[in-house]
């Protein structure tokens, strides 16, 4: 059995008192930080070679160091915790157990751009987590730790927990920024990007949870520690979350690199009698595996490689007793209710990539029927005005390539030839 765990921000989480500020401690590493000059902040990430957590895996450091200094003009740092795609669970779990890793490294991260204002965005349906976010937020607040003269650096930040409405397209930065101003979430052309022209027209950096949450280790232990681990060009460590057929689901934290085959060592492989079918690596908005992928590496590079994305870590596995079809069926009614409807190869490609798997998975299609899907779903890569609309498209390509069988059986027998078997989606266990 692997072994290959490395618990940082979920060190403390089997700890009774771990979200608050007695259970998580002084905020060490963000003294030091407020005694550094922020460029060096700055280096110290870059150095480390931290990318986004958020799915897209962009050096972090460097989209701090895009801010622009001396302009005059205020700076804001956004958190992106509107975490919304079906099977990703890290951000909501690591806000509940230990939400004060996010609001150090928001102390951190605010300081080295140069920002006085803060804010986090989060799903608004996990009242729990929000309910937690403002508890930890006035805890820093009551320990001078926000506010005026952080620390007695002469910095301030205030700090905002802003609650969204449930809509998976604030999940995209320039949506969630026109959301968090008070209009309609949809995503703004680009350029200009944040960094120029974010919140309020301003430069602003926009972060994933567990993005931030990762800086103050780094400051604490050095960007060598951090660069340490992982692979040459995805370093660091980072959840993993496995859901769906394994034995014991849950949160893993390892570094990058590890496969699933050693993650699903330790959650105790797959459910008992049945064997992996196919799994998504990063997400239902990622090309889905199949178990010939079992010892790829899971950095962004080598997903990459094999055709698939790193995307959130969201490992969602699936034994031989569930239907791709069926299952493609779910994800893609997700994509075109959570469509915003600006532009239009989402939002009529979702809604007629809906319309035709449901044809396919009720047995009435015919094989000419993956040709369309496969056309609408290429119409959609690429030219959509976000990257929902590449999300749409991604378990579409890799399901008729992986399953091309499994897509014409439905039509041949008239129906899912699951039903019989009690085909499930989510895990029937």
């Amino acid at each position: 059995m692997s072994t290959t765990l490395t618990p940082v921000l979920t060190a403390n989480w089997d700890q009774p008192n771990s979200f608050t500020l007695e259970g998580y401690g002084p905020y060490d590493a963000a003294k030091k930080a407020l005694g550094m000059d922020p460029d060096a902040v700055i280096q110290a990430v870059k150095d480390s070679g931290l990318r986004g957590r958020g799915g897209a895996g962009f050096p972090t450091g460097m989209k701090w160091g895009f801010i622009p200094q001396g302009d005059g003009k205020p700076h804001y740092l956004v958190v992106n915790a509107d975490e919304s795609e079906p099977g990703t669970c890290k951000d909501i779990p690591l806000m509940m157990a230990n939400p004060h890793s996010l609001v150090e490294g928001i102390i951190i991260t605010s300081y080295a751009i140069r920002a006085n204002h803060a804010f986090i965005y989060v799903r608004g349906e996990v009242l729990h987590v929000i309910r937690r976010l403002h508890a930890a937020v006035r805890e820093a607040y009551e320990k001078g730790y926000l506010g005026k003269d952080v620390f007695g650096s002469g910095y301030d930040l205030d700090l905002v927990v802003h609650a969204g409405a449930g809509a998976y397209i604030c999940g995209e930065e320039t949506a969630l920024l026109d959301s968090l101003e008070g209009r309609r979430g949809q995503p703004r052309l680009k350029p200009p990007f944040p960094a120029v022209a974010g919140l309020y027209a301003s430069p602003t950096v926009v972060n994933n949870v567990e993005s931030i949450a990762s800086v103050p280790s780094i400051v604490t232990n050095g960007a060598d520690w951090f660069a340490g681990m992982g692979t040459e060009k995805s370093k660091g460590f980072g959840i993993f979350s496995l859901s769906g057929h394994v034995t014991r689901p849950g949160q893993f934290e390892a570094p990058l690199g590890i496969t699933l085959r050693e993650l699903l060592d330790m959650a105790g492989g797959i459910r008992a009698g049945h064997e992996l079918k196919f799994w998504t690596p990063g997400g239902s908005s990622t090309p889905i595996f199949t178990a010939e992928h079992m010892d790829v590496p899971l950095d962004f590079e080598q997903v990459g490689l094999k055709g698939s994305m790193l995307g959130t870590r969201a490992l969602q596995i699936f034994d031989e007793t569930t239907c791709v079809v069926r299952t493609v069926l779910r994800w893609t009614e997700f994509y075109a209710h959570e469509s915003c409807g600006k532009c239009t190869p989402c939002r009529e490609g979702t809604y007629w990539l809906k319309q035709v798997l449901k044809r396919l998975e009720a047995g009435q299609g015919t094989e000419e029927d993956l040709s369309t899907i496969t056309d609408i779903a290429d119409n959609i890569l690429g030219r959509s005005f976000c990257a929902l609309g590449d999300g749409a498209a991604s378990p579409i390509h890799s399901s008729v390539k992986y399953f091309r069988d499994e897509y014409l059986k439905h039509f041949e027998v008239g129906g899912c030839p699951f039903d019989a078997k009690k085909s499930t989606v989510w895990g029937d266990q």
